[in-house]
Formats: structure tokens, sequence, C-alpha cells
């Protein structure tokens, strides 16, 4: 577990130039603060112990701004910069190394109980601003998503996404 935190913390200070070590990360980054009230609703959720678990997040949703489901799945060196208004649904995974910036919705297209409903992001995804990354299909290995894009639909790896609707930059609509 510490080792992970340890991780978080380098992680950031090597993406963030704004970060000024450890201490500062620790105390002031709310995208770190999320991702440890996640794992332990997580931990929480794959108990059994749902209710727990949802409370654990509310109160994470409350005190950084960022909502992550704790049936989501968060890879390793997840970095949430400046994540007010950050929204993880229950079955989105995040693979390692991703990127997501404020106002980043990855979101459900459908209410069906039991079934993919939130995308997934590959390794190395970034996902710019106020971005909304809707339905349960594959946003491809080191991929970008746009900010304020609006993608609806599976993402190739290495495409970099951008507008309303979504679409690869430098191919037609």
């Amino acid at each position: 577990m510490f080792e992970r935190i340890k991780e978080d913390i380098r992680i950031i200070n090597e993406r963030d130039p704004a970060a000024h070590g450890a201490l500062d990360v620790l105390l002031s980054y709310p995208g770190f603060h999320a991702v440890q009230f996640w794992r332990v609703s997580h931990w929480c959720w794959i108990q059994g112990w749902y209710v727990l678990a949802r409370w654990i997040s509310h109160v994470a949703r409350f005190l950084t701004g960022i909502e992550i489901h704790p049936g989501a799945r968060i890879g390793r060196r997840v970095f949430i910069d400046h994540g007010m208004g950050t929204v993880i649904g229950e079955t989105a995974e995040v693979g390692d190394d991703c990127t997501i910036y404020q106002g980043v919705t990855l979101g459900g297209t459908s209410l069906g109980r039991g079934e993919k409903r939130h995308p997934t992001l590959e390794s190395g995804v970034i996902v710019g601003a106020g971005a909304k990354v809707l339905g349960g299909w594959s946003v491809g290995r080191n991929a970008r998503i746009g900010s304020n894009a609006v993608c609806l639909k599976p993402v190739p790896e290495g495409a970099t996404i951008v507008g309303v609707p979504g679409h690869e930059a430098g191919k037609k609509k």
C-alpha cells in the first residue's frame, strides 16, 4: 500500500511542473486524495460492503470534488490533475499511466444492470479538461482526447480525438 502511495506521489511530481515535492502533493493535490479514497472504497466494494464503499466515495467527492465510483477499476500511476468535477462511473476502467484533467466524465449511455456501461481507457491515455467519454467501449493505448470533446465511439490506439461529436484530428467527420 505505501509503495503505491509513494509511486503516486512520484508520478505527480514527474508529470506536473507545478508540484513542489512530496509534501506538496501529499497535502494539496485533490486528484491524489481521490485516488487514495478510491482504493479504500474499492476494497470495501470487492468485500461486498457496498453501502460503506459508496459512503466513502461520497465523502471523497465532498472533500475533493472528484467522484470515482467504488466499482470502477483504476490502474497504477493515474494522475487526476485539477480534478474538480471529474466523474468516473461504476464500470469504467482506467489503465496504467493515464492522465485525466478537470471536468472529465467517463460516463454511461445505458441503464442496463450488469452490463459494461462506461468506457475503458487503455494505458497512457490523456483526457483533456471537460471531455465527455461516454459508452462501454475502449479508448486505445496512448490516445488523446481533446478538451471538451464528446467521445461516443471507440478510439484507436494513438489517435487524437477532438470536437463535438468527437472525431480523429486530421480526418473528416
